[in-house]
């Protein structure tokens, strides 16, 4: 076991994990992840808005069923897939597929956000200008 300056003591190392950050890219990359779960969050709550005010539709098959007759399972199972699709990520950290795989979970749920945003912002700019 080898010690990081300023950091933890790096976990031992298997054939197949490659060495890929320091402890401060890990605490980076931590942050990353919570991220992601605030973002998945702010989906769900702003999916329900939307579904429920019939402005949009959910646009995963699998999960549209639950948004229209059992919201609070719809939150449940989103929170819980990522939540441990997260932490698998996590787990995996030292690899390089598991950071790509993060930051890519991380782009995914900040278009949304976006998508999410811009929807908004159309919405009150036509309250505004009608």
């Amino acid at each position: 076991m080898r010690i990081i300056p300023g950091g933890q003591p790096n976990e031992r190392m298997g054939s197949k994990t490659q060495r890929i950050g320091t402890h401060q890219h890990f605490v980076w990359l931590g942050g990353i992840v919570r991220a992601v779960i605030v973002l998945n969050v702010l989906d769900a709550v702003l999916t329900l808005v939307w579904v429920y005010t019939g402005q949009a539709t959910e646009a995963n098959p699998m999960m549209e069923v639950l948004v229209h007759e059992h919201p609070a399972l719809f939150v449940v199972v989103k929170f819980t897939l990522v939540f441990f699709g997260t932490w698998l990520l996590w787990r995996q950290r030292k690899r390089a597929t598991a950071v790509v795989a993060i930051f890519g979970a991380f782009l995914v749920y900040y278009a949304l956000l976006l998508y999410h945003l811009s929807w908004l912002n159309l919405r009150l700019l036509r309250r505004f200008f009608d």
